[in-house]
């Protein structure tokens, strides 16, 4: 079993993030600067020499190509002044013999190598690196003096890397300092400034934390500085609200679930009670009997309703499939025609177009049904029931129209809530649980569709169910 470890804080990968962060740009920087640095120092150290060896050449004697003076170095100390202190040369005969040197060599000697005898012979100057005796390394420019095309002489002008090295070397070193110092302070300044961020998201949550499912209408508040975490604030705020919507939708069921239930059920005992009394006929328990097995059919009925809107609601345990609608829609015309026989009421086809949506046929033939039910239900004797089927924007339109007693535009939403019944007297006649709608419409929206109704009262109600087309 792997041990538990307690993760980092939002507040320590932030601090640890911006931390490494600011250490790689540090480092690519510091890296950056002791190349340029490096670069530099070279690139000086380069065109000193050359401007010695220049001096050098140009003091030269014109016949032989060698210094007539007893101390050249005296003489070019004089014309390059203090540029000639940490310098050197020596001169060099046509075969890479000295001639004449700098006293700051002593007994050492420049070496002529053959890189830079072979550029000689064009007339080119080579800059090299090498170690002198000790192993000091020196930086050395090796210029031929020509005659005729051909060189009669080298000048070489050295200078100690030393100082140089020494520069870059304390460079580096304060890098080393700098960068670890400079990161250090930048972690201790994030790690506070994450925790004086993050601090109201602390308290957001120490406030969602007391909220509970049975007091959801308090909010985190908000600072009302339009930021991210105000945005933070509101969005949980929405989905408090949201949460108290559905909190305060589901307690509603269960109280309507449990007065519906209540009811066949008190009916029923009720009956069966005033049966046991005292002795009946048989064609009076009979009658009892018939009574409470209608009590029974309905309480079979709302569990089933309940079932099946419980099913619709979450949209799950949907077996989806290609689903022509026509013949869901004549199977619906054909039940809402036992519906209305000997009641009066007409049911009619319109106009049918084929069409065919992604779905489960026994939930879709569900929805028309009800639709169909409810019209039938609530047209009076003389009125007519029709349904129809198109399309138009890429959408399925089934419509279930009726001249019943209609719906004031009010109540147009309420209407698709469980157990709402806007005639209750009417309703419990019919034997209507109260779900009818609220299944469909659930049905609907697990289908990814809508179910809206246009309607007025005592005008009739149209009922548009809209879904997507293959």
């Amino acid at each position: 079993m792997r041990p538990w470890r307690r993760p980092l804080s939002i507040r320590t990968r932030l601090t640890l993030w911006y931390s490494g962060l600011l250490l790689l740009g540090l480092v690519v920087i510091g890296a950056l600067s002791y190349r340029v640095l490096a670069w530099s120092l070279a690139r000086d150290v380069d065109a000193s020499l050359l401007a010695v060896a220049q001096v050098i050449r140009d003091t030269g004697h014109a016949r032989t190509g060698f210094l007539r003076e007893p101390d050249p170095e005296g003489v070019f100390r004089q014309v390059l002044g203090g540029e000639l202190l940490d310098k050197f040369f020596q001169l060099l005969d046509p075969q890479g013999q000295p001639n004449r040197r700098s006293a700051r060599l002593g007994n050492r000697a420049l070496s002529l190598s053959a890189e830079a005898r072979r550029n000689a012979t064009r007339g080119a100057r080579t800059f090299e690196t090498a170690p002198l005796a000790g192993g000091e390394r020196v930086r050395v420019l090796t210029i031929p003096v020509l005659r005729d095309g051909r060189p009669v002489e080298f000048i070489q002008v050295g200078m100690s890397l030393a100082r140089v090295e020494d520069a870059t070397r304390r460079f580096l070193q304060l890098l080393f300092v700098l960068v670890p110092l400079g990161v250090g302070l930048a972690a201790a300044g994030g790690a506070w400034i994450a925790r004086a961020a993050l601090a109201p998201v602390g308290e957001m949550a120490h406030r969602a934390r007391r909220i509970s499912a049975e007091d959801l209408r308090q909010r985190v508040p908000e600072r009302g500085t339009r930021d991210e975490l105000d945005y933070l604030a509101e969005t949980l705020n929405e989905m408090l609200g949201r949460l108290e919507a559905a909190f305060g939708t589901l307690r509603r069921f269960t109280a309507d679930a449990a007065h519906e239930l209540r009811t066949p059920l008190t009916a029923l005992k009720g009956g069966l009670e005033v049966a046991l009394r005292s002795p009946r006929s048989a064609a009076e328990y009979e009658r009892v009997l018939r009574e409470s097995l209608d009590e029974v059919d309905r309480l079979g009925r709302l569990a089933e309703d309940l079932l099946v809107l419980s099913r619709a609601t979450a949209g799950s345990g949907l077996v989806r499939a290609r689903v022509d609608l026509e013949p869901l829609v004549l199977e619906a015309l054909d039940l809402g025609a036992r519906l209305a026989h000997g009641t009066g009421v007409v049911v009619r086809l319109g106009a049918v177009e084929p069409a065919a949506v992604t779905g489960e046929q026994a939930a879709l033939s569900r929805l028309l049904r009800n639709l169909v039910e409810n019209a039938v239900r609530y047209t009076p004797a003389g009125g007519i029931v029709e349904l129809s089927l198109g399309t138009a924007d890429g959408a399925a339109l089934v419509t279930v129209a009726d001249t019943g007693i209609g719906i004031d535009p009010v109540d147009a939403e309420r209407i698709f809530q469980p157990f709402v019944r806007l005639d209750a007297a009417r309703s419990h006649e019919t034997g209507g649980t109260g779900l009818g709608l609220a299944i469909a419409r659930s049905i609907a929206l697990a289908h990814g569709g809508t179910l809206t109704v246009a309607s007025a009262p005592k005008t009739g109600s149209r009922f548009t169910l809209r879904l997507a087309v293959l």
